[in-house]
């Protein structure tokens, strides 16, 4: 609109310099205006029109305006600007030709489409006064002597890296003007902020040519999957799906499959009226292994495109068991019922220690004769072997001020968990508002009176606790509900006090005056502390069938929670699990010694392993920003599962090894985010100076493309006289004296 009206785009004016092409001076023109202004006004003061002089002087300020307007054409206002000399600058065009330019677009494809206009005009346009070079670009960019030439659609779109290649090959060459064809689809994850800037320190316009639809509207998109990385062998895992949809209420089933196997369906019901649904879904991690997932939604009637519908995870389940440490200060029940509900768990080690009188204690699970043979750990070596420690009915007294601080340092600095149980002796009955872990603490224990009561209570799940893996008796929703609802009493309850603000409560007990909490937990440095507010769960197993299991999984899930994200010495993490259509793997290490603390001065590498194929070992170099951090980059040329192990040393002492993996895929992101991303487009070309055409729009582009500082210019003056805007304000101005003449009886 803005060029029907003033002839040239809003660009042109922002780089050009007003002028008047006449040679007269201005203060001619000034002084024509107030003589003319003048003239017409004594002409109308003189007249013998019967209109009052409001009326008149509306008359007179049309007028005035008229004469200021045509006395401004006669001066022949122009922009002095910038333009490039014909055939000596070069213009480089950039055709897109990645898969998602397959898409089809009515009867033809987005390429087709762009060829066709390519080949209707512009080019030719072009060519008729630039030097015109032809780039291809999809994974890669390749130069082309014609359209005919192009190659079959690739399986990445690197936009960016594309048009930075070709500045960057072009700085010794007269380069006037890019011109990217594209549906602005950029996967590479690699158009950062960094290179943005580095395209507008060329210098160069970017006009960009949009191809596609901007929406479509019958598209299900499977967006995102978040889950975690390694599960414990036979543990329940929980995916979070985010799903873009129409909007109009439909439903879809997401399907989980570990290969071929289904192994979790949900029906999802797409909220009405918005575009976003997030949907969680539990599954079995099964044995230890790679777990290939594939996260899928049924397609939507009449849906067009379907490969966005599906996304890849993997799923580590390392072997091995990871390890708790359950101290308890008097034998009860409840120890009995606990060790009983997961001797049988392949995934947890329980180790416990019994205290049966003074300084005497009873050692279960130990993996040695000498293990916690002087009772609780009194260096932090020997406690942060475990992953999660249980504390029960056991007075704060019994532990030296530095057991607490490394109790406290277990769950803050080794990221373990703390889960404190009630009991006579437990919580504030047994000093621990006072101690060095209350900190730790997810609430402010009572300090006064007793808070333990053996009275049997009821116990509900809260809203928290129905999203939570740790109360999950069922991968049911409505089952699971059903199955606390149907919980017996529990035997006794502890008041624990005010909550802190960061805790979470998972199970509620009905005290005498209400509800109060009964499971909370909540992070504390790098890891969790939990407080189950009870002795009793053991009259779940008692008040319950034979053959019913809620209390056995009650704990095995609670024990796995407490082990379930305790990094080990030697961490090692990856950016992403699945890579689609990128090489990079971005690897990260924390190294710690067995005290945790960060070794800066370790040997650590990384070896990564293809499925076939001969392993690649790189040297990790410790990150000048985080102690204890070391940083690499590894290749995984071609698609395939791929294994990776980090290894620390210290001299010639052994910190440990960390071992992960991660697939890599070709052509599966252009699958996604289909419709054209005009938003990048526009940014591209408004950053550096271009302008974002569409594809009925580029016929008009080589006679614009002309105004650019860089290459070979000369400067050129652009009349402004014969703007339409002009021609439209003297008839717009003469047009409304006559409807005010007419109105007023003086026509």
């Amino acid at each position: 609109m803005f060029e029907f009206f003033f002839n040239y785009p809003v660009s042109v004016f922002r780089k050009g310099d007003f002028v008047f092409g006449s040679g007269w001076p201005v203060w001619l023109l000034l002084l024509l205006v107030v003589a003319a202004g003048a003239a017409l006004f004594w002409n109308m003061r003189n007249s013998t029109s019967a209109l009052s002089p409001r009326r008149s002087f509306a008359l007179w300020a049309l007028q005035a305006a008229m004469a200021a307007v045509a006395l401004f054409a006669l001066w022949q206002p122009g922009l002095a600007v910038r333009s490039l000399r014909s055939q000596q600058n070069v213009v480089s065009v950039l055709l897109d030709v990645s898969r998602s330019m397959a898409l089809g677009e009515g009867e033809r494809s987005r390429l087709q489409q762009a060829v066709d206009t390519l080949n209707a005009g512009v080019l030719d346009g072009l060519r008729e006064k630039f030097r015109v070079r032809l780039y291809g670009f999809a994974g890669n960019l390749e130069r082309y002597e014609s359209l005919e030439a192009l190659p079959s659609p690739g399986d990445a779109t690197r936009l960016g890296e594309s048009v930075g290649g070709v500045l960057r090959e072009s700085a010794a060459t007269p380069l006037g003007a890019l011109v990217v064809v594209s549906d602005g689809s950029d996967n590479s994850g690699l158009f950062s902020r960094e290179l943005m800037a580095d395209i507008r320190r060329r210098n160069v316009p970017v006009h960009t040519i949009g191809v596609g639809r901007e929406s479509i509207p019958n598209d299900l998109e499977l967006q995102a999957v978040s889950l975690p990385r390694q599960a414990l062998p036979k543990s329940r895992v929980t995916a979070q799906a985010t799903i873009h949809h129409p909007g109009d209420g439909r439903s879809t089933r997401l399907t989980v499959r570990d290969g071929e196997k289904i192994i979790a369906s949900k029906d999802v019901t797409l909220a009405r009226g918005e575009d976003v649904e997030t949907v969680r879904v539990d599954f079995p991690a099964g044995e230890a292994g790679i777990r290939d997932l594939r996260f899928s939604v049924d397609p939507l009637d009449g849906e067009e495109i379907t490969g966005n519908n599906a996304l890849r995870r993997v799923l580590d389940v390392p072997r091995g068991r990871r390890k708790v440490l359950y101290v308890e200060g008097e034998p009860r029940w409840e120890y009995k019922f606990l060790r009983r509900a997961v001797q049988k768990d392949e995934s947890v080690q329980l180790t416990t220690l019994l205290r049966t009188s003074t300084n005497k204690f009873y050692r279960q699970g130990v993996d040695g004769p000498t293990d916690l043979q002087n009772g609780f750990p009194d260096s932090a070596e020997e406690l942060f072997k475990y992953e999660g420690l249980m504390i029960g009915s056991f007075e704060a007294a019994a532990f030296t001020p530095a057991q607490q601080e490394m109790i406290r340092d277990f769950v803050s600095k080794r990221g373990g968990t703390l889960m404190m149980l009630a009991g006579r002796n437990g919580l504030a009955d047994g000093g621990w508002a006072a101690s060095r872990v209350a900190d730790a603490l997810p609430a402010k224990l009572s300090s006064g009176g007793a808070t333990f009561e053996r009275e049997k209570v009821a116990v509900r799940l809260t809203p928290y606790g129905a999203d939570s893996l740790l109360t999950r008796l069922d991968g049911s929703d409505q089952k699971n509900r059903e199955l606390w609802d149907g919980m017996p009493d529990i035997a006794d309850y502890q008041s624990i006090g005010e909550l802190k603000p960061a805790a979470v409560t998972l199970l509620e007990a009905e005290g005498p005056r209400g509800w109060i909490p009964l499971l909370v937990r909540q992070n504390y440095g790098r890891g969790r502390a939990m407080i189950f507010a009870t002795g009793g769960s053991w009259r779940w197993k008692m008040g319950l069938p034979h053959e019913d299991q809620r209390h056995h999984t009650f704990w095995r899930q609670l024990l796995r929670g407490l082990v379930t994200g305790a990094p080990e010495p030697i961490h090692l993490t990856t950016d992403r699990s699945v890579y689609s259509d990128d090489p990079t793997i971005q690897l990260r290490v924390q190294a710690r010694t067995k005290e945790f603390e960060a070794a800066n001065n370790a040997l650590v590498t990384a070896t990564l392993t293809p499925e076939t194929g001969e392993p690649v070992t790189v040297e990790m170099r410790p990150s000048p920003e985080d102690p204890g951090v070391y940083l690499a980059e590894a290749i995984a040329p071609t698609p395939g599962a791929y294994r990776i192990e980090a290894k620390a040393f210290v001299g010639d002492d052994s910190l440990g090894g960390s071992v992960l993996h991660v697939r890599r895929e070709n052509g599966v992101a252009e699958n996604f985010s289909p419709a054209q991303n005009r938003s990048l487009l526009e940014k591209l070309s408004e950053q550096t100076g271009g302008q974002y055409w569409t594809l009925d729009e580029a016929a008009a582009l080589p006679d614009q493309i002309r105004f650019s500082e860089a290459g070979i210019t000369a400067r050129e003056i652009l009349d402004l006289w014969d703007m339409p805007l002009m021609f439209l304000l003297l008839f717009g101005l003469k047009a409304t004296e006559w409807l005010l003449r007419r109105q007023w009886g003086t026509v």
